[in-house]
């Protein structure tokens, strides 16, 4: 039977603790150790060859060196991918030339900044061409609709404007395996998950939002992408400090970090408007 051991892992930096501290040792943050529940896996020795076995097999042959997996740059074929547009200059500008194929975009900034508007604008002129799957984890379909009609994206009946909308597709779900399922079922060239926060993987027994939720969300959401080669735009929240929330591994995740910040213009500038 597998043993339950608990560990203390930091919201701030992520650092893991076999104690609590009242501040972490690491980023010297207080009140910020969050207990997690951990099941030691048991090892086979089955799964495992020991070293005295192939120390000796080494030594009675002893065969010339060979790769296994790895290849040389020769042997690896070219398969140039076309960026994809949004369909906004300064966004393409920003993302060098358009979506990457397959790319994790980590997209942040205050709350009221745009975040949700700019993704939904963007998925939008996107649907033209493509489905597009947008997760709303915070909100409802009812209020992402509204959303769209306020921004002219579609008439008071919700019947999509040209035809744009009829390849975007709402999904307003908080569990993990479902977007997932979800994902693999529709395929999109592009998917947007708002917001990583709210996300929540049910083998896990911690907060939806804590450093176990936001790390292994992320992972999945990844290794799924690469697999299906789907872009993903992720909406992360911001501590007061200015920081994304969350463990520092969801930025080394991802391909791009994004950050949207509102800026001050001159009075002057103000003024000729």
């Amino acid at each position: 039977m597998a043993k339950i051991r608990s560990i203390y892992v930091c919201n701030a930096c992520g650092a893991e603790s076999r104690q609590y501290f009242g501040k972490c040792p690491t980023c010297n943050s207080w009140n910020c150790l969050v207990e997690q529940k951990l099941a030691e896996a048991e090892t086979s020795s089955l799964t495992r060859p020991s070293m005295k076995s192939r120390t000796a097999t080494s030594r009675k042959h002893k065969a010339p060196a060979q790769p296994r997996l790895s290849l040389t740059f020769n042997q690896i074929q070219d398969h140039p991918q076309a960026r994809i547009p949004s369909g906004y200059f300064e966004l393409d500008r920003v993302l060098g030339g358009g979506i990457v194929p397959g790319s994790l975009v980590l997209l942040g900034g205050d709350p009221g900044i745009g975040k949700s508007t700019l993704l939904l604008q963007t998925a939008n002129q996107l649907a033209r061409e493509t489905p597009i799957l947008y997760v709303c984890a915070e909100e409802s379909g009812q209020q992402v609709k509204l959303r769209s009609l306020r921004l002219g994206m579609a008439d008071n009946e919700g019947q999509a404007i040209g035809g744009v909308q009829e390849n975007l597709y709402l999904l307003p779900e908080t569990n993990l395996e479902i977007i997932l399922e979800e994902l693999e079922s529709l395929r999109p060239k592009v998917a947007v998950i708002d917001s990583i926060q709210a996300l929540f993987y049910s083998a896990l027994t911690s907060a939806p939002g804590s450093v176990a939720q936001v790390r292994e969300c992320t992972s999945a959401l990844m290794q799924l992408a690469k697999k299906e080669n789907i872009s993903l735009f992720i909406v992360g929240h911001v501590t007061k400090e200015g920081a994304i929330a969350g463990p520092k591994v969801l930025e080394h995740l991802v391909d791009t970090v994004l950050y949207l910040k509102a800026i001050a213009l001159p009075a002057t500038a103000c003024c000729a408007q």
